[in-house]
């Protein structure tokens, strides 16, 4: 079935997020009580509402998105051209502009999205906080009433997984496994949330999420046993 799918219908993406507050203390009291309920099960006895704060973006409910980066094949004759661009700043209007592409480029039935581990994290995700914040979801990320088969969604965890509902694996390894080279990364996930805050390094963030939307490609091109991309194949726009 991959083989079958068309490179330029589908558009790869990946989220940063962060807590939607620097500190616990910023809360107000009703919001610090009901994040000490939704974390009681993954903090249990370890840590406390406030040292466990840190992983706020976790959650949709308690977390922004401050970049949606995205690729896409646009290839220009007979050479492959993949080009990447991101949306940041201020979440409302990353959520626009991402609504707006998918408007104006990825609107179609034959479209898809792909991420790695997209169906539990960045779909629900984005849908979540454009709930949130008061924008219509787009077509692509209003899944009521569809069946399984009719969700625009790919996940190459899930493609990964090949049918193991308990298998979990990173995006890093599985790179690592597949022989995709690393690129040299200065962060990491855990470290979104101080780079953001703490250093106040936007463009620090971009790139990383810039490197895991062309990491996730090349893995579906490795799954589909497809030549990786070249360095000078990859466009920022």
């Amino acid at each position: 079935m991959l083989y079958k799918l068309n490179l330029e219908h589908i558009l790869f993406l990946d989220i940063e997020t962060v807590p939607q507050k620097q500190h616990f203390t910023e809360l107000d009291e009703d919001v610090q009580a009901l994040w000490e309920q939704k974390t009681q099960y993954q903090r249990k006895d370890e840590f406390t509402p406030e040292e466990f704060y840190d992983r706020a973006g976790i959650w949709a409910e308690f977390g922004k998105i401050v970049c949606i980066s995205v690729g896409y094949f646009a290839p220009k004759g007979d050479q492959r051209n993949f080009r990447v661009t991101s949306f940041y700043g201020e979440e409302i209007k990353i959520l626009k502009d991402f609504k707006q592409l998918l408007a104006d480029h990825f609107s179609q039935a034959k479209h898809l999205l792909c991420a790695h581990n997209g169906k539990e994290f960045d779909f629900p995700y984005i849908a979540r906080r454009m709930v949130i914040n008061g924008i219509n979801l787009p077509y692509k990320l209003d899944l009521f009433g569809k069946k399984p088969w009719e969700v625009p969604h790919l996940d190459t965890m899930e493609l990964w997984k090949f049918g193991d509902y308990k298998h979990f694996t990173s995006l890093k390894l599985l790179a690592l496994v597949l022989g995709i080279p690393s690129p040299k990364e200065d962060m990491d996930g855990s470290m979104v949330k101080d780079v953001f805050y703490i250093e106040n390094d936007l463009d620090r963030i971009v790139t990383y999420c810039e490197l895991d939307v062309v990491t996730t490609a090349q893995v579906f091109l490795k799954m589909r046993n497809e030549e990786l991309l070249a360095d000078d194949e990859i466009k920022k726009v």
